[in-house]
């Protein structure tokens, strides 16, 4: 089989940012209704995986965050290079990167509620500004650098952040005390971010973790670049995007001991669990839907995917389940009552996904 070099969008990528989100929009709404029947295994593994972890470790819901940084990184090489391939000004490349990182930073602060008269109430850390600073770190280094130059950036900063918490002393605590309390992501929150901390003593999006969600950014990046290249065809792409996410998963778990898989302060052990998973979901989403072209199936994720920004902001402003109810709440009373939260979480779903779809139909993407 030739090497296929990628032209048009790439439908993988759409679908399996849909299948990121819609945890998001409710989807882990479909376990935790199901808690009355926690004793099936399935259902009681699926309710626990549908939490985050409180401090190391790992659940599924903890890929969410990085799973989406990872797709933002893997779309650059479609969409940075495309716009310099037609000629754009690099200083408009910058520009249109530097805009997007205000616009998110200025997104995350509404969803998290703004107190107009209360200035230390707002809290400024969010996921959408992390996503936003990280993409805009990783932009400027995969626009700058090489591909090999790309991975020592990579392996730079995970070992230069596991040495900053493990050898940066914390005033009154000493060094690498990785707690919530004694962590050097906390102490440098509480020192320099404005408002209110998520957790008071530390903030899971403060300033730090950029670091390490710059190189989750870049990984996705990178792995962009090789599915854009013609050097291999795609089954020898998923192959190997298969077997380099089965080794970051292995590499995280022998590293866990020395620096433990932790979301809240983004380890470099966190940053490789995460990517392993992210490189094995898309590898099969890449195989199946644009190497085999299986792709009606993918259609719901990608009406979501498509506009991942709107669905997370809706979900913020609009009540998706009082227009559910209301069209859908007398068939809920005819369901038995232990199944009605599920299904009222199935017809929310519904609602959301046919708001997205109106907006698809019409063309009506939210870029930024």
């Amino acid at each position: 089989m030739e090497a296929v070099v990628i032209k048009e969008r790439l439908k993988s990528l759409d679908a399996l940012r849909g299948f990121d989100m819609f945890w998001i929009i409710g989807g882990e709404g479909l376990f935790l209704t199901l808690k009355n029947y926690s004793h099936s295994p399935f259902i009681a593994f699926g309710i626990e995986q549908m939490d985050h972890v409180s401090w190391n470790g790992f659940h599924f819901m903890d890929l969410i965050f990085p799973l989406f940084l990872f797709l933002a990184g893997l779309a650059m090489p479609f969409s940075l290079k495309r716009q310099l391939e037609k000629g754009v000004p690099k200083k408009e490349v910058y520009l249109h990167i530097f805009k997007r990182t205000l616009i998110l930073i200025l997104f995350g602060i509404l969803i998290n509620g703004v107190q107009v008269l209360e200035f230390h109430k707002i809290r400024f850390a969010s996921v959408l500004g992390q996503i936003g600073i990280a993409y805009m770190f990783g932009a400027l280094i995969y626009l700058n650098f090489d591909y090999k130059k790309q991975i020592i950036w990579v392996v730079g900063i995970l070992v230069a952040y596991w040495a900053m918490l493990k050898f940066i002393p914390v005033p009154g605590v000493g060094a690498g005390v990785l707690t919530m309390e004694g962590s050097l992501n906390g102490y440098i929150d509480r020192l320099f971010m404005p408002g209110h901390l998520y957790r008071e003593i530390h903030d899971p999006e403060g300033w730090l973790v950029k670091i390490p969600a710059t190189a989750t950014a870049l990984l996705g990046a990178l792995t962009g670049a090789f599915i854009k290249e013609g050097k291999y065809n795609g089954y020898k792409k998923a192959g190997l995007l298969l077997i380099t996410g089965t080794l970051f998963l292995i590499l995280s778990r022998v590293l866990d001991p020395i620096f433990p898989i932790n979301k809240n302060l983004w380890t470099s052990t966190f940053v490789l669990h995460t990517a392993g998973w992210s490189l094995l979901l898309f590898s099969l989403f890449y195989f199946v839907i644009d190497v085999l072209h299986f792709q009606k199936w993918a259609f719901p994720f990608v009406v979501i995917g498509m506009n991942s920004i709107t669905i997370y902001l809706s979900v913020s402003y609009i009540n998706f389940s009082y227009t559910a109810n209301a069209l859908f709440g007398s068939i809920v009373k005819l369901i038995p009552v232990d199944f009605q939260p599920f299904t009222q979480v199935i017809f929310i779903l519904l609602v959301e996904w046919c708001f997205l779809y109106f907006l698809y139909r019409k063309k009506i993407f939210l870029r930024v």
